[in-house]
């Protein structure tokens, strides 16, 4: 009788670890607005946010994080997606408040997505650059990536960095370093600018809009209780014994090539060389050679 009670418990607790390791999105996010529209399904490994006229929906980390790699797997909104935007991005709150931001700006049937990336910090933000996919970002899942940590800010796809941003607070450029941030996503409306400047208008007879998430991962510092997860005290041998490389992460040769690559290819619009943007100079950040 007691083995068999044991064996019955062992076998609970292992279900129990199952069960927690599937139930990624109830134990990580929570659903803030939409009314039924943000759903999560398969028990918990999937998340599906919809659009109508009526309503756009949206969901928020349960955790902030103060630095952090974070990916997440997103397919977007397939067909005559015009006028709608897929954000998934991070901030923090306030009026100087931080934000590292991705973007997906829909397109009529058969035109690329355009990716707008942009980085706020101390409530400013101004540094937008965007991006064609080199695939099809409706047809299957793919993964989107943020790297951040003190020295510099990593925008990925599918593992290739696409943008980086330095922490050049040596010249004056504020750095997001001490305001932790929730992972926020929604989908919504934009019509009034997000396809061709505003030209083409959402077509509502194509509604729901849906847009799916999955395989969400945070290696990442919890801030809680005004701490951090982190060591406050870790070199950069510590950090990677215990699993924290990504927190003195940098750019290699191979990655630096790979993000060459992307930009000459598929970058659409940089503000580091928008100079009729900024007729009183370009921003500081954009004399050197990563923004």
């Amino acid at each position: 009788m007691a083995t068999s009670s044991a064996i019955r418990i062992t076998t609970l607790f292992f279900a129990t670890l199952i069960a927690a390791s599937s139930a990624n999105f109830y134990q990580n996010f929570d659903i803030t607005w939409g009314d039924g529209r943000a759903k999560i399904l398969n028990n918990g490994d999937l998340l599906t946010l919809s659009l109508d006229k009526a309503s756009g929906s949206g969901f928020q980390s349960k955790n902030e994080y103060l630095f952090g790699k974070i990916d997440m797997q997103l397919k977007l909104v397939p067909g005559n997606s015009a006028g709608t935007v897929t954000a998934y991005y991070l901030s923090s709150k306030g009026a100087t408040w931080d934000e590292i931001d991705f973007e997906f700006l829909g397109n009529v049937t058969g035109q690329p997505y355009i990716l707008h990336t942009n980085v706020f910090s101390q409530g400013k933000g101004n540094r937008e650059q965007q991006f064609y996919l080199w695939f099809d970002p409706t047809a299957d899942f793919h993964t989107y990536s943020i790297l951040w940590n003190p020295q510099r800010i990593v925008f990925s796809v599918d593992g290739t960095p696409i943008r980086e941003f330095r922490n050049l607070e040596s010249i004056g450029v504020p750095f997001p370093k001490n305001q932790p941030m929730r992972i926020y996503s929604s989908l919504w409306n934009a019509d009034d600018w997000a396809t061709q400047g505003g030209r083409v208008k959402t077509d509502w007879s194509q509604a729901p809009f849906t847009a799916s998430y999955r395989n969400f991962n945070a290696n990442a510092c919890v801030w809680s209780s005004g701490s951090s997860s982190c060591s406050s005290n870790s070199t950069p041998s510590s950090s990677s014994a215990s699993g924290n490389a990504w927190l003195t992460e940098e750019m290699d040769s191979k990655n630096e090539e790979r993000m060459k690559w992307v930009q000459s290819k598929y970058m659409i619009y940089n503000y580091c060389t928008d100079t009729k943007r900024f007729p009183q100079g370009l921003p500081a950040e954009c004399a050197t050679a990563s923004s």
